[in-house]
């Protein structure tokens, strides 16, 4: 798990969300409403939403697009979290049954203090990590 993952919040713009995701190397951001975790959006939902690419815009025109379109609009709204007990194989078995790439991780009052992705679980597997994701 990383602790302290970048987030956006739904009324950002998916232009700065594009960049964090490029800037930080990553490919779904937590998304915040005050300090609950409402949202997830992944690099898979902001391309789906920029039909800027679908109609050959060039890159200032598709950058003038996502500054228009709110997180709120093309974030996972299906929210399907963890907590920072659950073990790797509790974490890999949700990721899986629900065809997601990233569980963000929360307390018992729904506060975000980490995510876990797809890659930490391979990482865990290969380097041994045998404990549970908030480790």
């Amino acid at each position: 798990m990383r602790r302290d993952p970048m987030t956006v919040r739904a009324e950002d713009h998916l232009d700065m969300t594009e960049d964090l995701m490029s800037l930080g190397q990553v490919r779904h951001l937590p998304v915040l409403e005050g300090d609950r975790v409402i949202g997830v959006v992944s690099l898979r939902d902001l391309l789906a939403c920029s039909l800027a690419r679908a109609l050959d815009f060039d890159a200032r025109e598709r950058r003038v697009f996502l500054k228009s379109v709110d997180v709120r609009e093309a974030m996972s709204k299906r929210l399907i979290t963890v907590q920072a007990d659950a073990t790797s194989e509790e974490a890999a078995s949700l990721m899986l049954r629900n065809r997601i790439g990233c569980l963000p991780v929360v307390d018992a009052s729904g506060r975000l203090i980490g995510i876990v992705t797809e890659t930490d679980l391979i990482r865990a597997a290969y380097l041994g990590g045998d404990g549970p994701p908030g480790d």
